[in-house]
């Protein structure tokens, strides 16, 4: 399959670019730091006794402040959320770029990993020079207390030392709680694990404190490599034959030394202290539960769930994040918005499927098993919901389908969420935004999920009938599953009966009826499912078209 530069560009342009940055501005702090402490002459004594495991660790170091303090920027959802709703964006580039946080804040992650161990490996390389090379000539550039101590005992009695085996410890704790694996097996493991990372930056704060690391502060009175009084004979005469034509050469004083003002905290204090404030503000809109207005049980395990809550207002696409103490106090699972409040109608509403612990035991509070003792008993029981509390509403990808001429929706299973607030907003008669036609692509295993929204699919189609616009809304569902496979029998379903196919799409000649229908234009695709798909219609939207129609790719994602 050809690739079109076009559509590349178009793709991965803008995230390919702020990825050579990113690689450019550590790359560029990491070679600096490393002459800085090879050839910088405060540095002359202490190269001389660590060698290049100084060099490294603190380049090392340098690249891990600047990760530590970018890491947090792309968690900092209600920032990035306004930012991408306000006029301060109006390039659809831009916001397509805030899209990629996530992937950024892994990249972010990735690279401290990756560092932490090269800046380990260093330092336990200059642990042992402190412990070999021990200077009796300056007393205050050692760490050792003596010429061959335990290196064990070097880390273990030192606070740079405590600390960081502390901090590998949280850090690989972190790094593999995050897995794919383990985020799909059991979410709590990576949620509390995550956490850490409050403990995580006060220890950092605390790492440098100790002062290891130690420069000259009097380089005029005592130059590096200088002759001192009492210099030893075979020192001297070392000295003698690296100075050659300075033989007069004398040191003026005794060299002094000083630890490094601690550095960290100014890397890192800014980013955290903005995601400390993004939380607090988060913590006081959602401290408010919202009321449970209405539960419903719909087919294959998915619950629908409609809520009430003051002032608060969302854009379809946009999800929020559900946190019910009455199954823990600690998680927070987000869930996309499938219908958002209007003029006409305060309720907002999510589908979630029963899908794992929390999943299981915040259904099981929704609709609790009737007791059998009280189903004899000729009254109704009032239904007593848990409390949950909301927290958004968030921005997401899905938003920009109104921002196309032409957008393609791609849903697999459960991944309708983002797209069923959107066929709500244009069923509600939403107006002001550029949306000209809108093809929904819906895959599912069985047949019994598409009644899911069923309903909605049916009302929109009558309407944009009524409308006389039926090219503005073109319908297409698969269900893949062929056995036991029966039809949708019930006459209100007819319109969706028409445009049911049994089998998988063949993306390839979709796509290309697409192009021919809009030709030399921008069709935004949104995707939401299996990864499968997704990565099928990342590689078509990157393929170059006879039709000159430039495909922008767009996915939602579960984890």
């Amino acid at each position: 399959m050809v690739v079109s530069v076009r559509s590349w560009v178009a793709n991965e342009g803008g995230k390919h670019l702020v990825l050579m940055l990113w690689l450019g501005a550590n790359t560029w702090l990491f070679l600096k730091t490393f002459l800085l402490y090879s050839t910088g002459q405060q540095y002359h004594y202490l190269y001389k006794m660590l060698g290049l495991g100084l060099c490294i660790s603190r380049a090392s170091a340098s690249v891990l402040n600047l990760n530590c303090s970018l890491v947090l920027l792309p968690m900092c959802r209600s920032l990035l959320t306004f930012v991408r709703g306000t006029h301060m964006v109006s390039s659809r580039e831009t916001r397509r770029l805030l899209d990629k946080s996530k992937t950024f804040h892994v990249a972010c992650g990735v690279s401290i990993c990756i560092f932490s161990v090269v800046h380990v490996s260093a330092h336990l390389a200059n642990v042992v020079n402190f412990s070999v090379s021990y200077s009796e000539d300056f007393p205050a550039l050692n760490l050792a207390r003596y010429r061959g101590e335990d290196p064990k005992l070097i880390i273990l009695t030192t606070i740079p030392g405590v600390t960081g085996v502390l901090l590998v410890l949280i850090l690989f704790l972190m790094f593999t709680s995050s897995s794919y694996c383990v985020r799909l097996s059991n979410y709590e493991i990576f949620w509390y694990t995550h956490n850490l990372f409050i403990v995580f930056y006060i220890i950092l704060m605390v790492h440098m404190v100790g002062g290891a690391l130690k420069y000259q502060t009097n380089l005029e009175g005592h130059p590096p490599g200088c002759l001192r009084a009492n210099q030893s004979s075979t020192e001297q005469q070392g000295e003698e034959l690296e100075a050659g034509e300075d033989e007069e050469r004398r040191c003026g004083e005794e060299a002094h030394f000083q630890p490094h003002y601690p550095q960290t905290w100014l890397w890192v204090s800014g980013p955290l202290c903005l995601y400390c404030a993004e939380r607090f503000y988060r913590y006081i809109r959602s401290s408010d539960p919202v009321t449970i207005v209405t539960v419903i049980r719909h087919p294959c395990d998915v619950i629908e769930l409609r809520m009430l809550k003051k002032h608060f207002k969302a854009r379809p696409g946009q999800y929020i994040v559900l946190n019910c103490p009455g199954v823990s106090s600690f998680e927070n699972h987000p869930f996309t918005l499938t219908t958002c409040p209007t003029e006409n109608k305060e309720t907002f509403g999510v589908h979630l499927r029963v899908v794992g612990d929390w999943t299981e035991r915040f259904t099981q509070l929704l609709l609790p098993e009737p007791r059998i003792d009280l189903e004899i008993l000729p009254m109704v029981q009032q239904r007593r919901y848990p409390k949950l509390y909301v927290d958004g509403p968030f921005g997401s990808p899905s938003e920009e389908v109104f921002n196309y001429d032409v957008s393609v929706c791609v849903a697999g299973g459960i991944g309708v969420t983002p797209f069923a607030c959107v066929l709500h907003a244009l069923l509600d008669g939403w107006t002001g935004f550029r949306l000209q036609r809108l093809y929904f692509v819906w895959v599912c295993r069985e047949l019994k999920s598409f009644y899911w929204f069923a309903e909605l699919l049916c009302a929109l189609h009558h309407k944009l009938w009524q409308e006389n616009r039926p090219d503005y809304f073109n319908l297409k569902l698969y269900v893949s599953q062929t056995d036991n496979l029966q039809s949708m029998s019930e006459e209100k379903y007819r319109p969706l009966t028409s445009r049911l196919l049994v089998g998988r799409p063949r993306w390839n000649l979709l796509f290309d009826e697409i192009g021919k229908t809009n030709k030399h234009k921008r069709v935004g695709v949104f995707c939401c499912g299996p990864k499968g798909i997704s990565k099928t219609l990342h590689r078509l939207c990157n393929s170059a078209r006879s039709s000159g129609t430039t495909f922008e790719f767009n996915k939602e994602s579960f984890s």
